[in-house]
């Protein structure tokens, strides 16, 4: 019996494993019967003409790439990438490295498929097909900017900033390299391919994206939870997926991994709200919010692309003019199943960041107020004043201020705490919400300032024309809260029914809705809402224009409306002979 050398018979055993290795048997699936079986036997559409071995195209036991592990059959391509980058990336990604090289020797269509070192010709392929076609979405070129990073190292430091599990808790099945590194290997077995797409395990519910990001407030969000379907209206908010409700396509109801439209934050849309309306059109999720978007008075959100960045600090007060979506929604923690209230946030609106009544960013806010003053408070992004007031302001959170001598329960119970008018819902210790009057007209859409057919997204009429016949229609938003017949019976002013509806005033002339900033009126003069609309309005003979509070249900005017000189005009005429 002939004896080997045992250099030689360790060789051997090395290589049969090896292939034993690549047949993917020990994986639970055979490689030969995945799209990468390149031989002339494979099933895929790309296939070699006439070469029949299976594992040629990428490894070779001899002439193997030295400076490559795996007994590499291929050359290293030698071009520059452009890798991924995002304001929010906490990673440094440069060059691809390792098994991600490995993998852009075909999938970036630099290099022949049948280029293989071991052959001193190509191998030729069938159809005179050399490498992968631009077409087909496994072709990711050297432009990785729209791809998943990857050859980065996968540190703790990086997860505890980035809400990211810790390596060491990483599943077995999602490996880093020898370097810690998270390359193309971590998320796809090249001979596996049982779920699909060679990954290492299944992506139903996110399960492979979230083994890596750990994002707080998913896994009780709507968009993880949600068994929504697809009622076959419209576009397929899902192509190409198994998968048939919004939980179990999960992270990819949004994002996607490779060749996203949307390079920053891999999205599926070039256009941010597209992303959201796939599924918000009323064809996935109950409520048509791109219909109420369409309404003559919306939150435009269409008018607007690349300007929205997930980094922005409104603080700041040089955040470019825009609104989107993810403005006032967080798709990672928004639950529309949460409970909410006047004073705790809606679900629906949960994690969004915010401008506190003091004017600092917070990370998130608590209130709705806070998400609105991110662009009508300090950064404001209404460039008009819809009454041109005796005390003109835009900005919301100064109007609200507690601190004021008369403002809407928004941020605080009002000064008022004697309000006939209040209906029964109601108490002067109430608050109120920024949705209470700026909201969909419609009773049936999708709750919020998404779009309405009154002027400054109001939910109700609020007429505030000269001259304007009084009706339940052409004031309700004031009728929605306070009493109409209580206001006409002159309860609380003795003259509203003469101004109402005699004169034909409307209630904008003398009130100003959100309140009157501390540092520019005073409790004597601008107490219940007052700040005259300047086009009614105006001085009187004296040069005289104010409103002067004499106590409960008394006060006094020097101005002059309609013709009418006020010098002054006093309030009830009776208590002052």
């Amino acid at each position: 019996m002939r004896s080997f050398p045992i250099k030689y018979s360790l060789w051997v055993l090395g290589s049969a494993a090896f292939f034993l290795l690549l047949s993917g048997d020990v994986f639970g699936s055979n490689i030969r019967d995945t799209k990468h079986n390149l031989s002339s036997l494979g099933p895929g559409q790309i296939k070699a003409g006439s070469e029949k071995g299976v594992c040629i195209f990428c490894h070779t036991t001899k002439r193997a790439r030295r400076n490559i592990p795996f007994r590499w059959n291929r050359e290293n391509p030698n071009v520059n990438y452009t890798p991924y980058k995002s304001s929010t990336l906490q990673s440094s990604v440069g060059q691809p490295t390792g098994s991600s090289r490995v993998c852009l020797s075909c999938h970036d269509g630099t290099i022949a498929l049948g280029a293989v070192v071991s052959k001193k010709s190509e191998v030729h392929f069938k159809g005179g097909i050399r490498v992968i076609p631009a077409q087909r979405p496994t072709r990711l070129g050297t432009d990785l900017s729209d791809d998943h990073p990857v050859s980065f190292v996968y540190s703790t430091q990086l997860a505890s900033l980035k809400a990211l599990v810790s390596p060491a808790q990483l599943p077995s099945k999602v490996k880093l390299d020898g370097n810690r590194e998270l390359q193309c290997t971590t998320c796809h077995d090249p001979h596996d391919d049982t779920f699909g797409k060679f990954l290492v395990m299944s992506n139903q519910y996110s399960a492979l994206c979230t083994t890596c990001h750990d994002i707080r407030g998913w896994a009780a969000s709507s968009h993880s939870l949600s068994y929504a379907r697809w009622n076959g209206q419209g576009a397929d908010p899902w192509p190409n997926t198994p998968y048939q409700t919004v939980a179990e396509n999960g992270c990819e109801g949004c994002h996607r991994p490779h060749s996203a439209e949307k390079h920053e934050r891999l999205l599926k849309h070039s256009f941010e709200e597209d992303n959201c309306l796939a599924c918000h059109n009323g064809n996935v999720a109950s409520k048509n919010i791109e219909q109420g978007l369409t309404r003559p008075f919306a939150h435009r959100v269409q008018n607007y692309t690349n300007v929205h960045n997930a980094a922005e600090n409104f603080s700041t007060r040089n955040v470019n003019k825009h609104v989107e979506c993810e403005d006032c929604h967080n798709p990672h923690k928004s639950n529309k199943n949460r409970s909410s209230n006047v004073l705790v946030i809606s679900g629906t609106n949960e994690g969004v960041t915010g401008i506190n009544a003091g004017g600092q960013q917070v990370r998130t806010a608590e209130s709705l107020y806070e998400i609105c003053f991110k662009c009508h408070a300090d950064n404001n992004v209404y460039g008009r004043f819809p009454i041109t007031r005796q005390l003109d302001q835009l900005n919301t959170r100064l109007e609200f201020n507690p601190g004021n001598p008369s403002f809407h329960p928004v941020e605080s119970p009002g000064m008022n705490q004697d309000v006939p008018s209040l209906l029964a819902s109601f108490t002067p210790s109430s608050m109120i919400s920024c949705i209470d009057c700026h909201n969909t007209d419609n009773p049936n859409g999708a709750n919020g300032p998404h779009g309405s057919i009154y002027n400054y997204l109001l939910e109700r009429n609020y007429v505030t024309y000269d001259y304007t016949f009084e009706s339940s229609d052409n004031y309700a938003l004031c009728y929605k809260c306070h009493s109409r017949s209580s206001l006409l019976s002159d309860q609380s002013f003795s003259e509203h029914q003469k101004h109402i509806v005699d004169q034909r005033t409307p209630c904008s002339v003398c009130h100003d809705p959100h309140g009157i900033n501390q540092l520019q009126g005073n409790s004597q003069n601008n107490s219940h809402l007052i700040n005259f609309d300047l086009e009614v309005v105006r001085k009187n003979a004296s040069g005289s224009l104010y409103f002067e509070d004499d106590g409960r249900f008394r006060g006094q005017c020097f101005l002059n409306c309609h013709g009418a000189e006020h010098d002054p005009k006093k309030y009830p005429e009776e208590s002052f002979p």
